[in-house]
């Protein structure tokens, strides 16, 4: 599949001097780009399946099993799994390093737009492994682990993901994609650089599906410059994740990153303490814990928070309104940290005043 630039002022590719692999960056990572508030960076995304050990860390060979040429596969996949370093208890997402934003100070936001998430490979691949996804111990059935291919169709000029409904059968399923980046991350405010697979409060590993063409995620910052990091790019997911992974495919993600002071965040979002997403319809506080009934919780009083904030609702009218008005959907269970988000309709304030 040919690979398209959109309009960019700067480029990120995924070289092996581009990413780090496995982990997120922490405060001693220098970025690789620094860029004023506004910027439009376009970051070229490399998948990690087909690159790991129980896979044989070899993309050509993985690939080509699935009839793959060896020109379709990445470059960039075969040099990271030949030139980057990952210990085996790291995570398994190849992350872009740090990108910095002039101005951005911890109690900032910044403010990552996505807007364009271009695939690089007509293909991609859904796991599961043993001891993750919603059904640890129950599947895979077998005693290795379970990737399952699944190629792009076009249909009606609109492309799809496919898989086979029995392995090596004609009879095949088919469903949209939704191509979005699951890491979108600020650098944390620490000397270790995280693992890769929990979420939390620097945002990392959220896998909201909501994050398409068009959604912002607003982070709160921790470190000077914020040091965005993206990476675990999708071309599709359903809320949950439950398999361990969606379908992993390379992606071209073109992105705006802004900064909200301090005082504006406040009046806008409240005290945000974790990842708030945002679309054109909704804005999607989120919850994260290890328990997925305390993620909930977490996610209730942050959409709480943020409609007393923005809006000036009042405590139990906030709580009366979610619960008559708003979803909160499980973006997904295989992280170690559960995740939650809810998705409050703008329109339904259209006609309350923004407080501040």
């Amino acid at each position: 599949m040919p690979e398209t630039l959109a309009a960019a002022d700067v480029h990120l590719g995924s070289t092996p001097d581009d990413v780090l692999w496995g982990r997120l960056p922490s405060r001693d990572d220098e970025p690789v780009r620094t860029v004023a508030p506004g910027t439009v960076v376009t970051i070229d995304t490399v998948s990690h399946e087909g690159l790991l050990p129980d896979q044989g860390s070899d993309p050509v060979a993985f690939f080509g099993r699935h009839g793959v040429a060896a020109a379709d596969v990445l470059a960039d996949a075969v040099d990271i799994v030949r030139h980057v370093e990952r210990d085996a208890a790291d995570g398994p997402h190849v992350v872009s390093r740090p990108v910095a934003v002039q101005g951005a100070e911890p109690g900032d936001v910044v403010s990552v737009t996505v807007l364009d998430a271009v695939p690089r490979v007509p293909y991609g691949v859904i796991s599961n492994r043993h001891g993750r996804g919603a059904l640890p111990g129950e599947l895979p059935r077998g005693d290795e682990p379970v990737s399952v291919f699944a190629d792009v169709v076009t249909r009606d000029g609109v492309d799809f993901g496919r898989l086979p409904v029995v392995t090596g059968g004609p009879r095949v399923v088919t469903f949209p994609l939704r191509p979005f980046p699951g890491i979108v991350g600020v650098t944390v405010d620490s000397e270790v650089r995280p693992h890769s697979v929990p979420p939390g409060p620097h945002g990392g590993n959220v896998d909201i599906a909501l994050l398409t063409a068009g959604a912002t995620l607003h982070l709160p910052v921790q470190v000077p410059g914020a040091g965005v990091s993206v990476g675990d790019p999708h071309f599709a997911q359903g809320d949950g994740e439950v398999a361990l992974t969606a379908m992993e495919a390379s992606l071209r993600l073109t992105l705006r990153l802004d900064v909200v002071p301090r005082a504006v965040a406040l009046a806008r979002f409240g005290a945000l303490v974790g990842p708030l997403a945002e679309t054109t319809e909704y804005l999607v506080p989120t919850g994260m814990d290890a328990d997925l009934d305390d993620a909930v919780r977490r996610c209730v009083r942050a959409a709480i928070t943020l409609l007393r904030a923005r809006w000036g609702v009042e405590e139990h009218l906030a709580y009366a309104y979610l619960s008559a008005a708003t979803d909160f959907r499980i973006s997904q269970v295989v992280d170690l940290v559960c995740g939650v988000h809810a998705t409050v309709r703008k329109s339904d304030f259209q006609a309350v005043p923004t407080c501040g």
